[in-house]
Formats: structure tokens, C-alpha cells, sequence
């Protein structure tokens, strides 16, 4: 059996349009999002129908060339069909059918108005999915009502517990997934190098290389005027400072991971020496989650509190 040229040039067509839509990546299909890609297609598909008209051309020439007897056989093997025999022998095993001459051994005593019935039997491939409905259904049963087996709720719970995991392990090593709530204090060198940098590009012309103040305040002495720590540096930084007067919010232009840095970085210049310090501005900031010194508390000689005793009874 021949395919038809059309259906070939088809076929031939779209498996090079899904190859184009794989290699190229594109959100939209690629012949509209990308013009070429479409000339590409249109291409390959004058292409595909001029090489089959060539075929074809060539084929006609070929066969006017062959004798009598020769075309009665090419024709003959042309218009031949090609049976798949294996498949029909499993289809009919399948439905289990008897022959049209056979089915007077299957027909029922009775009729109506002349309407007889065959005693068919159920197709194989039906019974066949009905004892595996069987199988399935015991051990569905012996599984789940009699072993207890986790059912699908619990499934469930166990899978979102295991996510929820997951992510909270993932987490931890997304730096870029910090906030004002999550930010800690980085030391790690790599961390504070890459804080001084971010400082140096867009810090310095208000702060001053060494943190010692221009525009902006000094960084190095204990005073904060939006208050100190690294989550209180950290969100001055993200969402800016004083309305009208401080700096602009850096949210939009640094990421999380970087504010967290270059805040870090600022925290590592507290009680340096700047060049030429400004004038403390704000208030001293004492961090609430720091642990509170016990007051000093002076002993009393045992001989002066004695002698206090006595001149008080005196």
C-alpha cells in the first residue's frame, strides 16, 4: 500500500515544524513570535511539494516507458493491499465472534416478528477486565480495611509535611528569599567583601568611603536615627529613610541577599575611626536582644559597717 503524496508531504511538514518548535525556545509558537521561523516553514513546505511532483513526474515518465505486461504488474502491485493478519487474528480473539455460517449453531428458540436472538458470548477482552476489577477490588480491600494501609488523606499530610520541609531546608540556603523578619548578621569574609563593594558603588557619596558621614550620617558611631542592628539597617536600606530628607528605598535595585551585605558591612564599621567624623546625629542605640549587665555592686568592709552600727545606736 502506496501513501498518498499529499498525506507524505503532510507528515514530512509537521515533523519538521515540531523539531523547529522544540529547538527553538519561545513562549508563544515560534512561526508567530519569530517571522523567519514562519518563512523557514513555508520554505521547507514548497520544498516538500516540489520534490514530490519531481517523484511523481519521474514516476509517470518511468511507467510509460515499461511494457504491456510490465505495467499490468506494476499496477497490479500498486493497487495491492496490505492486510496485517496478526491484528486481525487478535481482534477476533478479542470478540470472540463466530462466522456469519455459524450462527444457526447460536440462535435462540425464539423470535419476535421474525427477530431472532444469538447466544453470543461475552467478549474475551471483557471478561478479562472484569476479573481484574476482581483482583484489584481483594486487594484493594485487604490493603486498606484489613492491613490499614495509609490511605489518601494520609498520603496527603505525609507529602505536604514533607514539602513544607523541604522548603524550609531550601530556604536557608536561598539567600535571596531574606527579609527584614529572616535578615541575621553576615561575618563570613566573602559576604562583608561583596557589602564593601555594593557600599563603594552607591554609598559613598553620601556616607563617605570610611562611613564617616557627608550628606548621610556617620556610620561608625553608636547614634542611629532610624535606630541600629541588622534588621533596622536593613529595612532603612529596602524601604528608604526619612520621608523628604533621607535616602531613597534600594528594594528596587538591590536584591534581598545584597541589602543584607552591604547592611552587614555597615554594622562591621561601628567604633572605627573615620577621616573627618561627623556630628553624632539621632539616638544611642541599644540593641533589646542583648544581654543586660548586672549592675556593679560595691562591697562593704565588714569593720566600717560595724562602725556605722555602732554611731547609728549612738
Amino acid at each position: 500500500m502506496k501513501i498518498p503524496s499529499y498525506i507524505r508531504v503532510l507528515l514530512l511538514f509537521f515533523i519538521v515544524y515540531g523539531i523547529v518548535e522544540y529547538m527553538v525556545e519561545s513562549e508563544k509558537p515560534a512561526f508567530i513570535e519569530y517571522p523567519y521561523v514562519a518563512l523557514f516553514l513555508l520554505l521547507v513546505l514548497l520544498i516538500l511539494i516540489a520534490i514530490e511532483s519531481i517523484v511523481g513526474a519521474v514516476e509517470r515518465v518511468m511507467f510509460q516507458t515499461l511494457s504491456e505486461e510490465a505495467q499490468e504488474r506494476y499496477l497490479a502491485k500498486k493497487e495491492k493491499k496490505v492486510e496485517f493478519k496478526w491484528f486481525k487474528n487478535i481482534y477476533n480473539k478479542l470478540l470472540d465472534q463466530r462466522a456469519i455460517e455459524e450462527e444457526e449453531e447460536i440462535i435462540l428458540d425464539h423470535n419476535y416478528d421474525g427477530i431472532k436472538e444469538l447466544d453470543n458470548s461475552l467478549p474475551p477482552w471483557w471478561l478479562y477486565l472484569f476479573y481484574a476489577t476482581i483482583v484489584f477490588g481483594v486487594v484493594y480491600l485487604a490493603k486498606y480495611h484489613v492491613f490499614n494501609g495509609t490511605t489518601q488523606a494520609q498520603e496527603y499530610e505525609i507529602e505536604v509535611a514533607e514539602a513544607r520541609a523541604a522548603i524550609e531546608e531550601w530556604k536557608k540556603t536561598a539567600k535571596d528569599l531574606v527579609d527584614v523578619n529572616t535578615v541575621v548578621l553576615l561575618t563570613d569574609a566573602s559576604d562583608l567583601n561583596a557589602g564593601q563593594k555594593i557600599f563603594t558603588t552607591n554609598c559613598v557619596a553620601c556616607h563617605m568611603a570610611d562611613g564617616g558621614g557627608g550628606i548621610g550620617p556617620n556610620l561608625t558611631d553608636r547614634h542611629w536615627i532610624l535606630g541600629g542592628g541588622i534588621k533596622n539597617v536593613f529595612r532603612t536600606i529596602s524601604e528608604g529613610g526619612r520621608d523628604g530628607k533621607g535616602m531613597i528605598a534600594w528594594k528596587q535595585s538591590l536584591k534581598p541577599a545584597e541589602m543584607a551585605q552591604v547592611a552587614s558591612y555597615i554594622l562591621s564599621l561601628q567604633g572605627t575611626t573615620p577621616a573627618k567624623p561627623k556630628a553624632p546625629e539621632g539616638d544611642i542605640w541599644i540593641d533589646p536582644d542583648a544581654p543586660q549587665e548586672e549592675a556593679p555592686t560595691d562591697d562593704i568592709e565588714p569593720e566600717k559597717a560595724n562602725d556605722s552600727l555602732e554611731v547609728a545606736m549612738n
